[in-house]
């Protein structure tokens, strides 16, 4: 449906960061930019020039069926009003129509509305993170697609012309798939910070303090891709040496108490997800890191 000779035109609904990238590259590889439609005209203007095509629109209107699929980019709490309104507005000219949206928990029930009019609906997810500030690789990343038959052809035609490699999930698991980025994209950068302030504390600068921690966060991620989960494993839980884990947590309670909180957390997790006898690490470290 999505051949590389032929050009394809999409609009862009919530141009924020994801949007924004998204449609840049798609024009860089031919695409055609239809309606660009954020919350003001300044916005919108924005937008076009980020992305580099496009008509800017303040609010929805029926520009935005003149094009092949619609991209709904909007914050996740917005994707079911936005589909409502589409619906309203387009009415038949909704059948046909190719809608997805990029939110990572949310599924394609979410533009239910327009799948009522006639339009095929699904969700296109790069597992990427997007700063705004600068535009992120995507050659290789995965992009989580779900819908019906014929937006999950379109969407894993999307993520391959991005240079991605599509995945295609059940809509009830889309909770549970963001989870696991958000753990990885969110969570593991409040890891890094949290430990650079606990060396900055024990009189590190901060720029020591990455330079202490970026190398070896890179060796553990090249560890888990050459090696896989058990072997890259280090540390005190990974050699049993619980004692250890208990003097961590116990000198964590100089910090705010989120830090003991999160390290016995995490290592509990570690228990769960890495040792080849879970049921003894978890009890060997509740019994050490009890109060």
């Amino acid at each position: 449906m999505l051949s590389r000779c032929m050009a394809r035109t999409i609009s862009i609904v919530g141009a924020g960061r994801v949007g924004r990238t998204l449609g840049n590259r798609l024009r860089e590889l031919g695409w055609r930019i239809g309606a660009v439609v954020t919350r003001s005209r300044a916005s919108s203007r924005e937008a076009v020039r980020a992305i580099g095509a496009g008509a800017p629109h303040a609010r929805l209107t029926r520009a935005v069926f003149d094009a092949d699929i619609i991209l709904v980019a909007t914050p996740d709490g917005a994707i079911a009003r936005v589909a409502s309104e589409l619906a309203r507005i387009g009415g038949s000219e909704s059948r046909g129509k190719v809608v997805l949206h990029v939110s990572g928990g949310l599924d394609s029930s979410a533009l239910a509305p327009l799948a009522r009019r006639g339009a095929a609906v699904g969700s296109l997810h790069p597992m990427q993170t997007f700063t705004g500030l600068a535009s992120p690789k995507l050659d290789g990343v995965i992009f989580a697609v779900e819908g019906d038959p014929r937006a999950r052809r379109a969407a894993q035609q999307i993520a391959r012309y991005l240079g991605g490699v599509p995945v295609t999930i059940k809509g009830a698991c889309k909770p549970a798939y963001h989870a696991a980025a958000a753990l990885v994209a969110g969570h593991a950068l409040g890891l890094l910070e949290a430990a650079t302030q606990i060396l900055v504390r024990a009189g590190f600068t901060r720029r020591r303090a990455t330079a202490a921690l970026l190398p070896l966060t890179r060796q553990m991620l090249d560890n888990f891709e050459r090696l896989g989960p058990r072997a890259a494993w280090t540390g005190p839980i990974a050699r049993g040496d619980f004692a250890v884990v208990a003097k961590h947590a116990k000198a964590l309670e100089q910090f705010p108490r989120e830090f003991r909180r999160a390290y016995v957390a995490l290592s509990l997790l570690a228990g769960r997800a890495l040792s080849s006898t879970p049921a003894a690490t978890i009890q060997h470290l509740k019994h050490k890191l009890k109060k």
